[in-house]
């Protein structure tokens, strides 16, 4: 592993475990077990260290997204038939995968909500924050898209404030993580009103 990826993961557990005013750089050392200093090699700055883990947070998140994001979009409405081969009703499935997968490591997207409030008080990370954020709505788009939504730019927006309200309230609010049957059941009832 790459000394900075070394150093990007141990803040990306710091800041899951101890939240933003845990991750110094010294305890980014400490936690990576590094000599102390090499944390400051490679991000002199606590900008810096916020822009190293964001970057590697997002590598690490669309690393266990690629898999489902790489069986291609559906290609008709859901609800209609389709032609042998045809993935489209698979949505559905594929989207409860997504929110699974994020839901089976709580600690990336604990991190990724200490930064997100970092990021506006942040601004020059709030540019990073929202060109990540883009790597996962573009593609949520051209699924929509793909399904025959209407609008999949205002559908994609509201399917990713979905699945990350789906993530907040099983990690960090009074809900109870979903199984991967509720989640497929929630996701087919949010886009058969979209495409409806």
């Amino acid at each position: 592993m790459k000394r900075s990826d070394q150093v990007a993961e141990a803040a990306i557990s710091l800041l899951a475990e101890r939240g933003m005013r845990g991750l110094t750089h010294r305890a980014v050392d400490e936690a990576a077990g590094l000599p102390p200093g090499s944390t400051s090699n490679l991000a002199r700055t606590r900008a810096a260290l916020l822009e190293l883990t964001l970057s590697r947070l997002t590598e690490l998140e669309e690393e266990a997204l690629a898999p489902l994001l790489a069986s291609g979009p559906p290609a008709r409405p859901a609800g209609q038939a389709g032609q042998a081969g045809d993935r489209s009703g698979d949505l559905p499935e594929l989207l409860a995968e997504a929110l699974h997968t994020q839901l089976r490591d709580p600690r990336r997207t604990l991190a990724r909500y200490e930064l997100a409030l970092e990021a506006t008080r942040r601004p020059e990370l709030r540019v990073i924050y929202d060109q990540a954020g883009r790597r996962f709505r573009d593609p949520a788009v051209a699924l929509l898209a793909a399904a025959g939504s209407p609008d999949p730019v205002r559908h994609a927006h509201r399917l990713v404030a979905y699945g990350e309200g789906i993530m907040f309230d099983a990690i960090a609010g009074a809900g109870a993580e979903p199984s991967l049957d509720e989640l497929r059941a929630a996701i087919r009832e949010l886009l058969t009103g979209m495409l409806a």
